[in-house]
């Protein structure tokens, strides 16, 4: 029985450790961030919608529909100024403005729908971003119900087909300042949400795959006993992170050069099958854009190995390797499951600066900034990434020089190995750096 509780306390001793505990709480705090996320989505979609109303018709069909929108919505602005509507509109962050041209209700009475020109305002392309135009939408759909039910009862000359099909949208969208007509948010939507999600997932797993390497590779090292061997070395251990990670980040941009080429036959694919051509509009990368694209990637890469070398310094082995290997993982799973939600522009401004801090969220916002022409953004991330991979290199090759994190032991387990003869030549070159 005693035998037993000694091993059972043992196991529970290596395997209850801060490198199990941590990524459990960090787990932990990410699903209920997502689920607040969820619940933002319920929030934000029964929220009275902010809209703009401009009835050029005033007839009774067209002041039946005004009215439907008026009880469903919070109307801030009911003139016939169109640029004054739309300023309105976007001062107190409205979401789009109806008008109702002089021949509405002509056209109807004439068998015709009866077309509403929609301007939106989308300040994002984050999935909370598009629920305030899905819910107009909505709404629109109620106010056609209410003109059908108004025509049956009064018009009897008009004909089925114009009962069930009142009206037509000619929409517009702002959206980062371009004005894009012909086009609804949805569209919009469907078109970059391909980019929101597939970017950041590309990125993740280049950096999941490519960190995990480096730090499996410390910790095999350490198992083996090759580390110790190689510190024997006329090395300077300088050199020794330096050359690790120059090896690691060239097989890094070779996985950065395969997925630009990806990328770029994605691109097209998307260009190819879109009902709009986003191209037209300025939303288009030329080759400068793509060559700044793969340098922000090479960065992250590079400031990725740069962390993972820091976390192998304190790998035992590579069982205790694998779970050092989760830090990154997070680190690169949050940025992609915010800008799924949220669009970087309208989220709150400390998740902003989280998200700025963090080198691997720079790939996946770099996109859409080039597209807007957004150059000092994606080069100050460009300098950040750079700064914060040679900072992590210096704390790393500093570390390297301390013998307790490089065999990641203890001081008593240090003191120990003062008898191994390999110890001792480490200890030798050490001293003649």
């Amino acid at each position: 029985m005693r035998g037993f509780l000694n091993i059972t306390k043992k196991e529970i001793r290596e395997l209850l450790t801060p490198a199990t505990i941590v990524p459990i709480i960090v787990m932990a705090v990410i699903f209920g961030s997502l689920g607040n996320m969820i619940g933002s989505v319920g929030e934000e979609a029964t929220k009275t919608p902010i809209i703009g109303v401009i009835d050029l018709d005033k007839t009774p069909v067209s002041e039946i529909a005004v009215s439907s929108l008026t009880k469903h919505a919070e109307v801030v602005y009911n003139a016939s100024d169109i640029n004054e509507g739309i300023r309105t509109v976007e001062e107190k962050g409205g979401t789009a403005l109806i008008i109702f041209p002089d021949n509405f209700s002509e056209n109807i009475l004439n068998n015709k729908s009866g077309e509403i020109q929609i301007i939106w305002i989308m300040r994002g392309s984050g999935v909370l971003d598009s629920i305030p135009s899905g819910v107009v939408e909505a709404l629109i759909q109620q106010m056609n119900f209410e003109i059908a039910e108004h025509l049956i009862g009064n018009e009897s000359k008009v004909s089925p087909e114009t009962i069930l099909n009142p009206t037509i949208k000619n929409e517009t969208t702002i959206f980062k300042n371009r004005q894009l007509t012909g086009v609804s948010p949805t569209t919009i939507m469907g078109i970059l949400s391909q980019q929101s999600f597939v970017i950041p997932l590309v990125v993740v797993l280049v950096i999941v795959i490519s960190g995990g390497t480096v730090i499996s590779s410390m910790g095999s090292e350490k198992e083996n006993k090759t580390l110790e061997t190689l510190l024997t070395l006329p090395v300077k251990r300088s050199s020794i992170v330096f050359g690790k990670l120059v090896g690691a980040a060239i097989v890094g941009l070779i996985m950065a050069v395969i997925y630009m080429i990806g990328f770029g036959y994605y691109i097209s694919s998307i260009q190819q099958q879109s009902p709009v051509d986003l191209a037209a509009y300025g939303f288009e990368l030329n080759l400068f854009d793509y060559l700044l694209t793969g340098i922000t990637l090479f960065l992250s890469l590079f400031a990725a190995l740069a962390l993972c070398m820091l976390l192998g310094i304190f790998a035992k082995n590579m069982k205790s390797a694998q779970t050092l290997t989760m830090p990154i993982t997070f680190l690169a799973i949050i940025p992609m499951f915010i800008l799924i939600f949220g669009d970087f522009d309208t989220l709150p401004f400390a998740v902003q600066i989280i998200l700025f801090a963090i080198p691997f969220s720079h790939p996946m916002l770099a996109m859409q900034n080039l597209m807007l022409d957004n150059y000092t953004f994606v080069a100050a991330g460009i300098i950040y990434e750079a700064l914060f991979g040679l900072l992590t290199v210096y704390i790393a090759v500093w570390l390297f020089k301390k013998d307790i994190l490089i065999t990641g032991r203890s001081r008593s387990e240090g003191k120990k190995l003062s008898v191994n003869p390999i110890w001792r030549l480490i200890q030798l070159r050490r001293s003649k750096e």
